[in-house]
Order: structure tokens, then sequence, then C-alpha cells
């Protein structure tokens, strides 16, 4: 047989795509695209690198209806499915067992999702939960409470410690929970004063009078345990801006994050937190980016956000970044889908696998 030089170049091009392949990109798995509609995700999970269920609230003019939309396969494919009340978190302890926060109580599945049963009224409304075994667990909640299960969330009572805190409970709530191990386990929140200011229009009509007044100091709360939960710890401290997230890895790392409003200098700022000897340490702020979720894999830490399109960050959404660092210090932007929009982004990891959701509706995967 005659070989070519066309054959031979044919030939060599393929062999150098076979070692060179395309580079990697956070790519779209799921994007709800409905007519006069659009879907908000409010939390995300994966409980293995095959299943994972997003939750949130499609939007149609003035309705609004509770929605999921679940994988068994990686994100290769999505079923979208409704729920019964509007969804505001969730938690998994392992591939079937989980929790949905909603805005009128909390339903528990053991089947991944495909049921959920509303557990007894609780006595404050969650925020969060978060669970050790299939009995112990905490709740995060408004009017300054933080509640303890041992039952699996049918029976709740309060944790004394959550109420130490100056501060008057209506406008006290915690907000996040994350345990490192089965002992060590922190839950945040804080208490807004009475704003002794109030803008005369909402921010998207008049963006420069937004700018011209600055947020205002309020009480941080902290509740700490190191015995899994049997005795808690109160601390609070005066605080600009606020703890939206706190993830902590049993390694001794975890990552912290502060959100500011929209007339401080930076957007957010992300921590470093060293939970064995309670040093933080500033390792990402830039003006140019508001992070709104952080994720420790086995190997990474990951930053999430949106690039803001111009100087007021509360009016319209901004391309979707995400950033990768490998020592808490030199963060490298990962490349992102074009059409990645959004106003906020949840990150979601299963081991080294990890996903990114908006509230635009999008689920992303790098890959």
């Amino acid at each position: 047989m005659k070989t070519t030089f066309k054959s031979l170049l044919a030939c060599a091009v393929l062999a150098a795509g076979a070692e060179n392949p395309p580079p990697q990109k956070w790519q779209v798995q799921y994007f709800y695209d409905e007519p006069k509609s659009s879907l908000t995700f409010q939390d995300i999970a994966f409980v293995s690198p095959s299943r994972g269920i997003a939750i949130g609230n499609i939007l149609d003019g003035k309705n609004r209806k509770a929605a999921a939309v679940v994988t068994q396969d990686g994100g290769a494919h999505w079923q979208l499915t409704s729920l019964e009340e509007h969804p505001v978190s969730l938690f998994f302890l392992n591939d079937t067992l989980g929790w949905m926060v909603t805005e009128k109580g909390l339903w528990r599945t053991d089947e991944f999702g495909k049921d959920w049963h509303k557990l007894p009224h609780m006595p404050a409304q969650p925020i969060r939960v978060y669970f050790t075994d299939e009995n112990n667990g905490w709740a995060a909640c408004t009017k300054k409470a933080v509640l303890a299960t041992h039952d699996g969330g049918r029976k709740w009572e309060p944790v004394a410690a959550a109420a130490e805190p100056a501060g008057a409970a209506d406008r006290s709530v915690y907000t996040w929970i994350s345990f490192a191990n089965p002992n060590y386990g922190i839950v945040t929140g804080l208490n807004q004063p009475v704003q002794h200011w109030l803008p005369q229009y909402p921010t998207w009509l008049d963006p420069e009078d937004a700018l011209t007044h600055r947020e205002t100091p309020h009480m941080a709360y902290a509740l700490v345990t190191n015995n899994g939960g049997k005795t808690w710890k109160s601390q609070a401290a005066s605080l600009l801006g606020r703890i939206t997230r706190v993830r902590l890895a049993p390694d001794g790392n975890g990552l912290g994050l502060i959100e500011y409003a929209d007339s401080f200098r930076y957007p957010s700022e992300a921590y470093r937190i060293e939970w064995k000897t309670g040093k933080n340490t500033t390792i990402f702020r830039d003006k140019r980016y508001g992070i709104t979720d952080v994720w420790l894999t086995p190997g990474a830490a990951y930053l999430a956000g949106i690039e803001f399109p111009g100087e007021v960050r509360s009016v319209s959404p901004g391309k979707v970044k995400v950033f990768k660092s490998t020592d808490f210090s030199m963060w490298v932007e990962q490349a992102v889908d074009y059409r990645a929009t959004a106003q906020r982004v949840l990150l979601a990891a299963s081991g080294e696998d990890v996903w990114v959701a908006t509230d635009d509706g999008m689920i992303l995967k790098w890959k």
C-alpha cells in the first residue's frame, strides 16, 4: 500500500491529538431553559461521584414552584422533579440518607430524594442542619436558636449556649454548621442591629446612592464543640460583613468566607482556617470578584463566585469564576463555559470530582 505525504500528515495530526487532549474547563451539564420561567438553585449536594441533587425554585411570573434536579450518572443526565415546599438547604449523611430544610420545616429522605417525608414541627425555623450519624444532629435556626436532635430529627431540644451572646433574638440568626470530624464542630451566626438609615430607593434604581452608605458592624456569633456536641462554648465579636461559609477538613485545614455590602472595598474575603491552632489567614480578596462559596477536596481548595460587570455589585449577574489552589496561596483561575453567568454560585464535590451550580439554573462540572 502506497504511503503519501498527506496520509503521513494525517496520522501525525491524529497522534498529536491523542497525546494532547483538549484542555479541561467547567462544562455545562444541566441548564434550565424554559420560556418565560427561570430556575434558581438554593443548594447542591453530591453524595458520590455518580449521585447528585440540586434544589431550588422555578419562577414563572408571580408564581414560584419548588423543584429538584437529580442525577444518578455523575451529571450526564438530570431529572427535574417537583417538591412540596420551597427548599432552603440540603444535608446528606451518605448516598441514601439526607435531610432538606424548607421554608416551612424539615424533610427526610431514605432513598436519595426519591421520596421525602416531613418531620414534626421544630421549635424554631431551621436554616441548615448537620448530622454526624443517622440520629445525632444540629439545626442552625432563626430567633437566636441552635437545636439538637438524638433521634434523626423527630424531636429537638435547644442548645443553651446559643442564647448566651448579646443581641435581641428577633434580630439574631444562626446560618451555618460545619464539623471537621465527629468531635470538632462550629456553628456561626449573626445579630443584625436596627438600621438607623433606610434607603429611599432600591439599589438597582439608584446605584450611586447605595455606594455612599457604609456597612455598619454587627455581632458575629460562633458556637464551638470539641466533644461531639455534648457541650458548646459561645463566642461573639463585632464584625463587618457576614460569615457565609465555613468548610472544615479532618487534617486541620479549613476555609471561611465573609461577604460584604456594595459599599465595602472588597466584595468578599476568603480565609484559611487552621482549626487545631485557631489561626486564621486571609488567602483571597479582589475587588473584581465576589466569592460566594468555598470548598476543600483531599487535594485542593476551590473558590467560586462571579466577576462583577459594574461598580455596584448586587445589581446584575456577572461571569462565573472558579479558582483552585493546592497551597492556599497561589490561586489559578479555571476556564468556565462562556454562557455561565450568575449572581451567586454554589460548590459541591465528591472526592476529587467537583460541580458548580448557579442561581441562573445551570450546573457545571470540571472535565
